[in-house]
């Protein structure tokens, strides 16, 4: 892992050459993605990103997704979070039997409370 990487994704490590493994789990989580952009994909598939790591990683893992989004990268983000949805969406698609039956944008959903509803098909 290159000093650079580290720095860019804010990784906490007391030395460069420290195994992965060894790592907090939000900081193995950063270390993986930033394996993945290091091969500067035009897609970037992220599914449930923020599993398991604490409050201040997720907001760092949210942060870098608006980061590339905004850089023009499509960035696809499956999670079970409602407000981590909110927090990193252009537009929600809600699928049901591997078939898309809503797609809502962004600026539609007022809230959590909302996106839950459309979720659940009411």
């Amino acid at each position: 892992m290159s000093s650079s990487l580290i720095k860019r994704f804010a990784v906490k490590v007391a030395h460069p050459h420290r195994p992965v493994r060894l790592l907090s789990g939000g900081n193995q989580q950063k270390v993986v993605i930033a394996k993945w952009l290091g091969t500067d994909p035009d897609i970037l598939i992220l599914d449930e990103p923020t599993a398991g790591v604490d409050i201040g990683t997720k907001s760092e893992i949210l942060d870098m997704i608006r980061e590339l989004a905004s850089a023009g990268k499509a960035v696809i983000v499956i999670s079970s979070e409602y407000p981590e949805l909110l927090a990193v969406s252009d537009r929600v698609l809600v699928l049901k039997d591997g078939s898309i039956i809503r797609d809502i944008p962004r600026s539609d959903i007022a809230d959590e409370e909302y996106l839950q509803l459309a979720v659940q098909g009411v």
